[in-house]
């Protein structure tokens, strides 16, 4: 050390004051503790998606059981008894299920807007538990437009899985997810409606009446084996509700049973609509 440098002074922490011990601290700030409200665990189980809530909402079939989780809704019902629907929803995801004072605002109107046919209305799903193919199945199934149909045959084709029209169908009659994900869209490979997991065929047309369809017309058309419009003004095919079909007045609309016949006409396939996949194509 130089003759000018000073030692350098330390300095310590005070001394605590008179009863301030580790064992008074300690005793002091569980003073400070209180309990964690009642909701708050569920809540947090159904945010990291380790439980869900559920509520209701309006609907084209009226009230439904909305069934969500911090990764989306993972089940619609028709109403039933609460307790009935915790226990099967509880038998099929294996996770508690919680009745909520109302679905989340956000998530009540990406819904709403789904159901009135907002397609960019992206409603997050919670599909753990449900197969790669179920899943392929029901997000092409949401591709399909507010006011159109679908043969099964579609679906099975657009997944690169033709053969797998039955499989699609059971697929669908297993979609947890009904009105969001609309399987009421998705009809037999003949034509006819078919039925609905969701209340049966009456539900399906009632649905399709809403979204602007004549279920009668259409099953009649099926009956006379039409499955494909085209426009002898444009040469293009389509599937019947395609918005671009339903454009074509009467005078220029003309009819297919196959897209063979239509294809042998020289029409070629409406890339909107994508017929292509369809059966008897």
């Amino acid at each position: 050390m130089s003759r000018t440098q000073r030692p350098t002074s330390r300095t310590h922490p005070p001394a605590p004051p008179a009863g301030d011990t580790p064992g008074a601290i300690e005793a002091a700030l569980a003073g400070l503790v209180s309990p964690a409200p009642a909701t708050l665990a569920p809540a947090v189980l159904v945010e990291v998606g380790l439980a869900d809530a559920w509520a209701t909402l309006p609907s084209p079939l009226g009230e439904i059981l909305v069934a969500w989780n911090g990764r989306g809704v993972s089940a619609i019902s028709l109403p039933v008894d609460p307790a009935a629907f915790e226990e099967h929803f509880v038998a099929d995801h294996r996770r508690p299920l919680h009745r909520a004072a109302g679905v989340p605002t956000a998530l009540r109107r990406l819904i709403d807007r789904r159901l009135t046919g907002d397609r960019r209305a992206d409603v997050p799903l919670d599909l753990r538990g449900a197969t790669d193919f179920e899943q392929a199945v029901w997000r092409k199934t949401l591709e399909i437009p507010h006011g159109e149909i679908r043969p099964y045959g579609w679906v099975a084709a657009e997944i690169g899985r033709p053969a797998a029209v039955r499989a699609v169908g059971t697929a669908l009659g297993h979609n947890p997810i009904p009105l969001v994900v609309p399987c009421h869209r998705v009809v037999r490979s003949d034509g006819l409606l078919g039925n609905y997991s969701m209340g049966g065929p009456e539900n399906k047309r009632r649905i399709l009446q809403v979204e602007g369809l004549d279920p009668d017309a259409l099953e009649a058309d099926a009956r006379a084996g039409i499955r494909y419009v085209g426009s002898d003004t444009t040469h293009i095919v389509c599937l019947p509700t395609c918005h671009h079909a339903r454009r074509i007045t009467a005078a220029h609309r003309v009819s297919f049973r196959g897209l063979r016949d239509a294809s042998a006409a020289g029409y070629r396939p409406c890339r909107a609509c994508r017929p292509a996949g369809s059966p008897a194509a």
